[in-house]
């Protein structure tokens, strides 16, 4: 790994990375974890890279979740994006988190993840049947990882499968504008994906008030009806919960896919093992969602004085930027972390957050990207990167734009 010149971490910025960084922002995470773990993005806001500091926060009631003080100046008070944001699961504290979350976790069960695997199993070796059809050169992103959440979520909330084809795209104009530093025309995209998602999905839930489906198995039924106590979301919070499901699976899967069969195959010993022994794959995910965090940055307000490991407490009212890319590689934490090892054990990875804001589809995710990499190293496994990967250039998300390979 290349080194940082510690005079260069002074003007370190998330708002203009330096030249480099959303390809490899690891050497910059080592360089602050060791020299300036609570480094000074701007008054006011810090940057977290430490396992123990970021494992911290995500426990600590003197950190909130919500994000209005936030978005208010970022996306326009009253705004698409500043409602939507403010509204969904995510980024709410107690009580309106612990409701919505009780009502998604109730829809997204154990017994109902169970269910979906003989459907994802399915879809994947659908979608690897067609790019084999096609191939051997495919694009792994588009072709194969970008298709699975969409068509997952899309029956979770039985959305009718001609009405798929603008979900992705809104989805990716929504989270775009949560980068650090969102231009304007990022901005337009994302208050107009907000719009038109929800005028969507306002007469996809008229259609299913009047038509019900089956609660086990339509999560869009389930939360319309609510619990038993009668407990139910308010028409707002029902539309754009409904689009942080998809949001959020859409990007966490995606990502999960591209970044760890990208990480395989550039670390070719791994990949052969996970072909010799499919044993492996459950600890091979954990390992990926460490190596190469789908998330890379999180967020929160701190609201009393938060005491870290060092250092003097930070005050309320501090915002603070949370580097899961960076803790995920913390060798306080983790023995070799720049070393990828499918067989790592134990693994206490941030990737999906931790306590009460714990990512509510993660098991979906590790659901879907069992099923879909397993399937590729069982059909393909002379899989190999054949082309140029495109990364995306977003830096709160990491994942890839395209991925070429050949199947054979």
């Amino acid at each position: 790994m290349p080194s940082i010149d510690p005079s260069s971490l002074r003007g370190f910025t998330l708002a203009a990375p330096p030249a480099g960084f959303a390809d490899d922002p690891y050497p910059w995470y080592a360089a602050l974890r060791t020299r300036a773990p609570r480094h000074t993005l701007a008054p006011g806001v810090l940057l977290l890279t430490r396992y123990d500091d970021v494992a911290v926060v995500y426990r600590s009631g003197a950190a909130s979740s919500d994000k209005q003080r936030e978005f208010g100046p970022k996306f326009g008070e009253g705004t698409p994006l500043f409602e939507h944001h403010t509204t969904s699961l995510v980024f709410n504290d107690a009580p309106l988190h612990t409701r919505v979350r009780r009502l998604m976790m109730g829809a997204l069960n154990q017994r109902a993840i169970a269910r979906m695997e003989a459907g994802v199993a399915a879809l994947v070796d659908k979608l690897l049947d067609a790019a084999a059809a096609r191939g051997p050169r495919v694009d792994l992103v588009a072709d194969f990882a970008a298709q699975i959440p969409v068509e997952v979520i899309g029956n979770l909330l039985e959305v009718p499968r001609g009405e798929r084809g603008p979900l992705r795209d809104w989805s990716l104009a929504i989270l775009s504008a949560l980068e650090p530093a969102p231009s304007a025309e990022v901005l337009a995209r994302g208050h107009a994906a907000v719009s038109d998602f929800l005028a969507y999905l306002e007469g996809l839930v008229a259609r299913r008030r009047a038509e019900p489906g089956d609660p086990q198995v339509d999560v869009l039924t389930r939360l319309i009806q609510g619990e038993t106590d009668g407990e139910r979301l308010a028409p707002r919070e029902l539309l754009h919960n409904c689009i942080f499901l998809l949001n959020a699976g859409h990007e966490t899967t995606t990502n999960l896919i591209g970044n760890g069969m990208h990480a395989l195959l550039t670390q070719r010993a791994q990949f052969e093992r996970l072909v010799a022994d499919p044993s492996l794959l459950a600890t091979a995910i954990e390992e990926l969602l460490r190596y190469e965090s789908p998330l890379q940055l999180n967020n929160r307000l701190t609201v009393a004085p938060l005491e870290l490991g060092d250092g003097a407490p930070i005050p309320p009212g501090t915002f603070l930027t949370l580097a899961i890319g960076a803790a995920n590689r913390d060798p306080a934490q983790f023995a070799e972390p720049d070393r990828l090892d499918i067989a790592r054990k134990p693994n206490l990875h941030l990737a999906f957050g931790h306590g009460a804001h714990a990512c509510a589809g993660m098991n979906v995710a590790r659901l879907e990207a069992r099923i879909a990499i397993g399937a590729l190293a069982r059909r393909f496994p002379r899989l190999a990167l054949d082309g140029r990967a495109e990364r995306d250039p977003r830096i709160r998300f990491r994942g890839f734009r395209h991925l070429p390979v050949r199947l054979d």
